[in-house]
């Protein structure tokens, strides 16, 4: 078998498969090996900035000398972005090796009568095992969906665990409240294992802690007075930390995205917890300034960027980062289960934007580019242009640039497709 037709094989699996309950998940693993016991796992669920903070912990505990292993999700351009060890994306011969290891062990369970795994089972099953083969000490894991009935939740006894900002999103599955999200996210709570969590809303805050108290898990909220943004120089976004532990210091990101400070501060809390009087925060300093963290105001080309925001707080998120009152160029495309008329007007009634494009992302559940532009002509004045192919979108926006600022938003498959876009044509 070919590394393509693993890939082929992956993506093929939501068209034969349904959820599997966590037990299904327990049973899948035991027939691995039980590869998730073999490593300290740092567990981080969230709405928005949950990959940001697992590749903070990453670069940190890198920074340290430890061996780690990172799951996110999505992938941007290739599938084994979700697999990564020791800062290295697996390779495509260690990517196949570990799939056809994998579905050795899944056409077992079928053959006794259980259901094959779901696309993100079958990828967190090949994670934990490259993990364990490789021996490392610590892994980040990244929850998919929600958090109480996840694949990864299946690791029971994490080092840590993490809550990122808590808004409105996958509501068909989730729940349409704030409160309702909340405790599907707390799900990932252990008894007794500290849990740290990013202050969202009143309604989302009280979720968590009662959660946490209800397992007798020590409990810490990040809030949004823990650290100060000084500003934007040389595309670093530059804080400061409240707290005396690290001292009289600048940190900076390699980014411009506001919402990444505490994304950056809730990583930093919980690598105080992990390595103890073992850390050193100089070191951590350098790892969080040197990190590109790609699709989070991404500057791919110069004055071009790229942000993965895909739903209402991502956006409100995303304006905070914008510089007010320079005229702009929106690029734009949603998945259809999103709430893209509220994503839409929260743009329109924010942003000096010259005019906007509306492009079709490869998807099957892609917004329809009809819809998109009858609401954006609701919303806004601005000359609203259609673009079916992606190239063409971005070479149009390219072209009619004129020295302002470029961001493509709305989707991270849209991110992906404009990275893959624009690295096939350097």
């Amino acid at each position: 078998m070919r590394y393509e037709e693993a890939v082929e094989y992956i993506l093929d699996i939501p068209k034969f498969t349904k959820k599997n309950e966590p037990s299904h998940t327990r049973q899948f693993l035991r027939c691995l090996g039980d590869p998730q016991e073999k490593f300290k796992v740092l567990h981080v669920a969230g709405t928005n900035g949950k990959g940001s903070v697992c590749a903070y912990l990453n670069a940190m505990l890198l920074s340290e000398g430890r061996t780690v292993g990172l799951f996110v999700s999505p992938h941007l351009v290739k599938m084994n972005e979700r697999i990564v060890i020791n800062g290295e994306m697996i390779t495509d011969e260690s990517f196949l090796d570990i799939f056809q290891f994998v579905l050795e062990k899944v056409k077992g369970m079928e053959a006794k009568g259980l259901p094959h795994p779901t696309f993100f089972e079958f990828l967190f099953g090949m994670a934990v095992t490259a993990f364990a083969r490789a021996g490392v000490e610590y892994a980040v894991l990244e929850t998919g969906l929600g958090g109480r009935l996840d694949a990864t939740n299946t690791v029971e006894k994490p080092l840590v665990t993490a809550i990122t900002s808590i808004g409105l999103d996958h509501m068909a599955f989730l729940g349409d409240t704030v409160g309702q999200i909340a405790f599907e996210k707390a799900g990932i709570i252990k008894p007794e294992i500290p849990v740290f969590y990013a202050d969202t809303q009143e309604e989302s805050n009280r979720v968590i802690e009662q959660r946490a108290a209800d397992l007798g898990a020590p409990c810490k909220k990040i809030g949004k007075d823990a650290y100060e943004i000084l500003g934007i120089r040389d595309k670093h976004i530059a804080f400061s930390c409240v707290n005396a532990y690290y001292g009289d210091t600048t940190w900076s990101l390699n980014n411009i995205g506001a919402y990444q400070p505490g994304n950056a501060m809730l990583a930093l809390e919980i690598m105080r917890y992990v390595l103890k009087e073992n850390s050193h925060p100089k070191l951590w300093r350098q790892a969080l300034r040197d990190l590109k963290w790609e699709g989070r105001m991404e500057e791919i080309l110069p004055d071009v960027y790229v942000d993965g925001a895909h739903n209402v707080s991502a956006v409100e998120g995303f304006l905070r980062s914008v510089p007010q009152g320079e005229e702009n160029i929106i690029l734009f495309s949603a998945v259809s289960d999103k709430d893209y008329e509220e994503m839409i007007a929260c743009l329109c009634r924010n942003l000096n934007t010259a005019f906007y494009v509306i492009t079709l992302i490869e998807d099957k559940r892609a917004a329809g580019m009809e819809e998109l532009q009858r609401i954006f002509e609701k919303h806004t004045t601005k000359p609203v242009i259609v673009k079916e192919s992606l190239k063409e979108a971005f070479s149009y926006v390219l072209q009619n640039q004129e020295g302002r600022k470029i961001y493509c938003l709305g989707s991270l498959y849209l991110t992906g497709m404009i990275k893959e876009l624009t690295s096939s044509s350097k």
